[in-house]
């Protein structure tokens, strides 16, 4: 790859940093700094999902009106967004993971139309709905990770196939709900499986062949894991030597899980991409003594050979599901007034960490939702053995309470105080827009057999709204990562599951499970502008400029694990991993659905 200037991520958005052998993909780098387009999912490398358009702002969103639709054809629920790539848009679908490419100067035509065939033998397969977290765009190709786990190049231009690699085994419990990272000649893939006891990866493909190059496990051996046990390490020290399998009884680790179905970012000064790691299998803590390495963990790896630099684990021997996938946001901000490169991130569990991304030390960890109660806090005193970890209430502790007793009250659910709905972060405001749930659960464990392809869960959960709050069961949420503080918090009576947006025009974006986009004031979070769209949104909100003109877009069509209920047509308040009797509701409000829904000023 020739020479080039490199643009990184500071304060959240992408800057010229000048040349550097350190090379990112170079057309994934021109496109993201062009405002108009969108070629990630995460918006940038940075996951900041902050656009610089601001023809759209705080004055005028009011006066937003709708410009056009698109009817996908799939019912079930539309995650992810659209991508924008000059002229043509990109929309995918739930499974069976339909690919459009629309022509934006001929009114939405459909240029061509890329309908996989997969086996319907997946679709139960999936832990938490059919869903599908988009496209990325890179050297002209479109990638797909379909939920079968096939990863396919198609042509952005005719929509051919260009390669496709199998990345994993349906019938070992793994699938995929997931977007990719394309970086350098690479794509970067992970997988799902958690609730069957597979054990998770990461992958790299070269980006022309399709050819696998590495491929890093969360949990196992060493050499398995890509670390090197003296120069991998966790807040300031080496790992040491067989770190992950010493936190695991036997062969347990070999159906672990440390699941991998979340986002990506990347750091091009630094060359490091980052991730997070899924609960560790079965949701039984009973039956898994230790630290169950590298479960629930944050993972800063090397592109290139996959090697980890460092790792950190938020929430060791998890026993709530608590998943640790969630986005890795990078930004640049001054810390006692020295600037430093920080990943902020929103875990399922219930805290906010910042850390500097560079060495992977614990800045700070704060709960970023009141009722979380199963810690007291994480242990920030550097000198202490349970330093960087979790402070159990014992109350709240599924193991201490046994195997067939029901942990009551626990907060957040097994869902999250977020769950991987992605946040956005302002460099004009310098916060954090946080979509969140705002729901506990009861919890009961109980034991549970291994068999190949079978789900390997191990524990009933109950959901309801957090008691002695606001009623509802979500909330939206402006974050300071240096302070660890609330700055401001909407309450909303269902999840917030649809990924946020920050504009230049100080508006930020964000849809709810009823069915609205909304419009919040930056500063202030005041509410602007709300539009019902036919189904609840679980996409996340997109914008683009075509023709001098910014629009935003969001895919509707209610899903995923808060409603996946509806979506599925389950009517046992314990089915949908208990996310089915908390969610009864959301059928008075919104049915089922598949639309693009485009937004723009009056002429």
């Amino acid at each position: 790859m020739k020479s080039a200037y490199v643009l990184g991520p500071i304060m959240g958005g992408l800057s010229l940093l000048g040349p550097t052998a350190v090379q990112a993909n170079d057309d994934v780098l021109q496109h993201t700094a062009n405002p108009a387009e969108q070629v990630l999912q995460t918006v940038d490398y940075g996951n900041t999902r902050y656009s610089k358009l601001d023809q759209i702002n705080a004055g005028n969103v009011k006066q937003l009106q709708v410009a056009w639709t698109f009817s996908t054809g799939v019912l079930r629920g539309h995650e992810g967004s659209p991508l924008v790539v000059g002229n043509m848009m990109y929309v995918h679908t739930p499974f069976p993971n339909i690919v459009y490419a629309l022509d934006l100067d001929k009114d939405g035509v459909i240029v061509w139309k890329y309908e996989p065939k997969q086996d319907p033998s997946v679709i139960p397969v999936m832990c938490c709905d059919t869903v599908n977290r988009g496209l990325a765009y890179a050297d002209g190709a479109i990638i797909l990770h379909q939920a079968d786990t096939t990863v396919v190049s198609l042509d952005a231009k005719s929509g051919k196939v260009n390669w496709s690699v199998v990345n994993g085994d349906p019938k070992a419990g793994e699938t995929n709900t997931a977007t990719v990272l394309p970086v350098k000649d690479k794509i970067v893939v992970g997988v799902a499986g958690g609730e069957y006891g597979a054990r998770c990866h990461v992958t790299a493909y070269d980006s022309k062949t399709g050819k696998k190059v590495w491929r890093g496990y969360s949990v196992g051996p060493d050499k398995d894991l890509l670390v090197d046990p003296e120069q991998t390490t966790a807040l300031g020290k080496p790992i040491g030597k067989d770190s992950s399998i010493k936190t695991w009884e036997g062969d347990q680790w070999k159906t672990g899980g440390g699941c991998t179905w979340g986002w990506f970012s990347y750091d091009p000064k630094l060359d490091l991409m980052y991730y997070g790691s899924g609960n560790p299998s079965t949701w039984n803590p009973v039956q898994r003594p230790g630290d169950n390495k590298w479960s629930m963990t944050i993972w800063a790896r090397n592109p290139d050979t996959g090697m980890a630099k460092w790792v950190y684990q938020m929430t060791p021997h998890d026993e709530w599901d608590y998943d640790g996938i969630n986005e890795m946001i990078l930004t640049d901000q001054k810390v006692d007034g020295k600037e430093r490169a920080l990943l902020t991130h929103f875990d399922r569990n219930g805290f906010a960490y910042t850390l500097d991304r560079a060495t992977g030390e614990l800045l700070v960890a704060e709960k970023y939702d009141p009722v979380v109660n199963w810690a007291s806090k994480i242990d920030m005193d550097k000198g202490s053995k349970t330093y960087g970890r979790p402070m159990v209430v014992e109350r709240y502790s599924t193991e201490q309470n046994g195997e067939d007793t029901n942990s009551k009250g626990i907060c957040p659910a097994s869902l999250g105080s977020k769950d991987q709905q992605p946040a956005a972060f302002s460099p004009r405001t310098g916060l954090f827009y946080v979509p969140g749930n705002h729901v506990c659960m009861d919890y009961e464990p109980f034991r549970v057999s291994y068999t190949t392809g079978q789900p390997y869960v191990g524990a009933t959960l109950a959901m309801y709204p957090a008691p002695y709050s606001h009623g509802g069961m979500g909330q939206f949420t402006a974050w300071d990562n240096l302070k660890g503080k609330i700055v401001w918090s909407n309450p909303e009576q269902f999840s917030v599951w649809s990924g946020a947006l920050a504009t230049a025009g100080d508006v930020v974006f964000y849809g709810t499970l009823e069915g609205y986009l909304k419009a919040v004031d930056a500063k202030t979070g005041k509410e602007l502008y709300k539009f019902k769209t036919p189904s609840g949104i679980i996409g996340n909100v997109m914008t683009y400029q075509h023709k001098g003109k910014q629009y935003v877009g969001v895919l509707s069509g209610v899903g995923g694990w808060a409603g996946i209920g509806l979506a599925a047509g389950l009517t046992d308040p314990n089915a949908g991993l208990g996310a089915v009797g908390g969610y009864t509701a959301l059928s008075q409000y919104t049915n089922l659905g598949g639309q693009l829904t485009v937004f723009a000023l009056p002429e």
